[in-house]
């Protein structure tokens, strides 16, 4: 008996994706380039490009933001959904890695926008968006140190990575929201700054921007989607499903020779 629940277990774990995923995971990577070819767009045409040592330091802070904490940290998310048979604690390792360039990439245009701050003598942390932006990276840090103790660091037991494991999907579903919650409070606050009453008037830049924020949004919809369909969630690995047995067999109290 055993051996044939581990046959169809096996059998389920190489079962095929959903029909329909593939093509929403292919949405939402189409999606979230063009955030990125956007914000690129954007900052080129009504920004003036992006620079190091000049007055475009700034325009590295947003570009960075979106790539680091929107669309990778979005990919990250989908990890599980798109590999869904390839061994777990392979999908971990670029689940944490994703994490690692998109915290990499976001703290370069944290460095950016302190640095023009710096440079320009201007005020730094009153606004709602740069709150919010500093306990988005808090969290996200926080949310990758624990992560990686838990699920990744090999002391962690099994039953606290199980107890664990339902605030990790939620937490990385609630930062992944409010760091979209604050590049669109970015943006806004970008074009009242350089616009002001002009804004009313359709400027093409606001007009651009208007629509990059609408591709901000309809990106963390599809992720949020594609995450929250139950039936395509990652089926259980062979491995993943003896490991599930000893545990209740230890919680419950009773001897493999019982059952």
């Amino acid at each position: 008996m055993p051996s044939a629940c581990l046959s169809m277990e096996s059998r389920a774990s190489a079962a095929p994706a959903p029909r329909a995923l593939p093509y929403y995971v292919a949405f939402s990577q189409l999606l979230g380039l063009t955030v990125v070819a956007t914000t690129g767009a954007w900052l080129g045409l009504y920004r003036g490009g992006i620079a190091w040592e000049s007055a475009l330091q700034f325009n590295v802070h947003p570009l960075c933001m979106v790539i680091g904490l929107v669309f990778l940290q979005g990919d990250a998310l989908l990890v599980y959904r798109v590999f869904r048979n390839e061994a777990k604690r392979t999908t971990k390792v670029l689940h944490g890695l994703l994490h690692v360039f998109a915290f990499i990439i976001a703290l370069v245009g944290l460095v950016a926008v302190f640095d023009y701050h710096r440079k320009n003598g201007y005020a730094d942390l009153y606004s709602l968006h740069s709150w919010c932006g500093i306990l988005v990276f808090v969290l996200y840090f926080v949310q990758w140190l624990v992560g990686f103790s838990f699920f990744l660091f090999p002391g962690a037991s099994f039953s606290l990575r199980s107890r664990y494991r339902p605030q990790h999907i939620f937490f990385g579903a609630t930062i992944f929201l409010l760091s979209l919650g604050t590049a669109l409070l970015g943006l806004k606050e970008a074009l009242l700054f350089k616009l002001g009453t002009k804004y009313s008037t359709f400027e093409p830049e606001g007009v651009l921007a208007n629509v990059l924020g609408l591709l901000l949004a309809s990106f963390g919809v599809a992720v949020l989607y594609i995450l929250t369909r139950g039936d395509w969630k990652r089926p259980p690995q062979a491995e993943e499903q003896a490991l599930s047995m000893d545990f209740k067999t230890l919680t419950e109290g009773d001897s493999p020779s019982s059952q």
